[in-house]
């Protein structure tokens, strides 16, 4: 597929024509770190990314045929961006009942969603893993038919949420099933919304697997996190069912959370990856899928052979293919340990946390990347002593944590009141202010305006969290 590049066309045109930059920003395109004679503002032609009519306008038209959406508009500041966004359009399309907003979301939400609940001003009613998940912060799995015995109850109350929100790949690669999901929301008439930040390429998988093409309302996509697009770059994705269509609605509520200097060197970049995608972007995604797949069953047929008591490599069905999860449990230690460990291999991972380690590929990774991962991984395990015990089930910390969590307060009062700074172990019984969490995940154990309960003190310590901001 041929693929126009308007944005990248007009920089490196201007940076090529001796034009006198009378104009911000500062360092008038003289090279201090390469990029700056690339680096530009909203000058003539240069188009605007809230009103765009040109450059802008036909990028953007590019990527919305590329994900084959109603309308793909871009972010220069992340998914956080496009996460407030999109629970702004979704309260909009809303009807208006003169009750206090109420959304319906997965517990393992970023905490990007706390700060829309406190600049939007609405409340969240939580979906919990069920007790005989898996205990981790970062997975929630809800079912279709958690979803309709969530959306039940709150009609029992009088309570009709604005949306039902999820995220979908979690952390750790984990899926929902987004189509079930969405035909329950479609049943009862509220929009499937669906944090998609790690999940910018599953529209270019053999099977379409992205949340537009499998049901969702709308979506965010980071695509600086799995595409090549440098970070910042992300989208908000609109489907055809969408609670607001009008572009201009839209525009201003990426306005209302962006800053009115967006980065032209990001712009370009979402531009460029969409030549990219067009080309032979989707059988390179496909060879490195593969590849990841074939490390996995060469991890876990290593692991079985030590009699590691659990597979190394998490795998399944409903696990995202681009993510290579591994479970610290099979080699007796911790993730963080893990991470240690690779780390003095030259081996730098996304995530590592009490049990799990996340490394990130892309068809951008070279052949050595895989091999040096898979030595590094076989030492560790011809290190592994025999007789290691399963790892104990925690998801009896969550039931704990959902059984003991009171809401004290709205998100707002939470996030916008004065507040003080205290070790975690001092802080029983207090109201927690600003999220607290460790970054990645960024998943909130307490949310704001939940009392701090002993289950909420026990996973903080857990993940390694020292302090929290409670009201003063």
């Amino acid at each position: 597929m041929s693929m126009t590049t308007p944005i990248v066309d007009f920089v490196r045109s201007y940076a090529q024509s001796g034009t006198a930059r009378l104009h911000m920003p500062g360092h008038k395109g003289q090279s201090l770190l390469g990029f700056e004679p690339l680096d530009i503002t909203e000058i003539c032609g240069a188009d605007e990314l809230y009103a765009p009519e040109g450059i802008i306008a036909e990028s953007e038209a590019n990527a919305t045929r590329l994900f084959g959406t109603a309308h793909s508009y871009y972010s220069t500041e992340g998914s956080s961006q496009c996460i407030r966004a999109m629970l702004f359009l979704a309260l909009q399309g809303a009807p208006q009942n003169g009750e206090r907003p109420v959304l319906l979301a997965a517990r393992n939400a970023h905490k990007a969603l706390l700060y829309a609940a406190a600049l939007l001003d609405f409340d969240i009613r939580w979906l919990w893993p069920s007790a005989q998940a898996e205990g981790t912060l970062c997975s929630c799995p809800v079912t279709a038919e958690a979803l309709t015995g969530a959306l039940h109850a709150l009609a029992q109350q009088g309570i009709s949420p604005f949306g039902v929100y999820v995220t979908s790949p979690d952390y750790l690669g984990g899926m929902q099933d987004i189509p079930a999901l969405a035909a329950v929301c479609r049943a009862q008439g509220v929009p499937l919304l669906v944090d998609n930040a790690h999940g910018a390429y599953l529209r270019f998988l053999p099977q379409n697997c992205h949340p537009i093409a499998q049901g969702a309302a709308m979506c965010c996509d980071s695509a600086h996190k799995t595409l090549p697009a440098v970070t910042g770059g992300a989208y908000l994705h609109l489907a055809h069912d969408a609670p607001v269509q009008d572009e201009a609605a839209v525009r201003g509520a990426l306005a209302l959370f962006g800053s009115t200097s967006p980065s032209y060197l990001i712009l370009q970049s979402l531009d460029v990856c969409n030549a990219v995608l067009a080309g032979d972007y989707p059988r390179q995604l496909a060879q490195c899928c593969a590849a990841l797949e074939s490390l996995r069953r060469s991890l876990n047929k290593a692991a079985a052979a030590r009699q590691c008591p659990v597979p190394l490599a998490v795998a399944g069905a409903q696990q995202e293919p681009m993510k290579l999860t591994l479970d610290a449990a099979a080699l007796g230690c911790t993730g963080t340990a893990l991470a240690d460990a690779l780390r003095r291999a030259q081996l730098e991972c996304e995530y590592a946390d009490p049990r799990y380690v996340v490394l990130m590929f892309t068809p951008e990774n070279p052949p050595q990347d895989f091999e040096r991962l898979q030595t590094a991984l076989e030492q560790l395990l011809a290190a592994v002593p025999a007789g290691l015990s399963r790892p104990e089930n925690r998801a009896g910390e969550f039931a704990a944590l959902q059984q003991q969590a009171v809401q004290r307060c709205t998100i707002r009062q939470a996030v916008l009141g004065a507040q003080v700074r205290i070790p975690v172990h001092k802080a029983l019984g207090r109201v927690c202010a600003m999220p607290t969490v460790s970054c990645p995940p960024a998943i909130p154990v307490a949310v704001s305006g939940e009392e701090i309960t002993p289950a909420a003190i026990a996973l903080m310590q857990r993940y390694g969290i020292k302090e929290l901001s409670v009201l003063r």
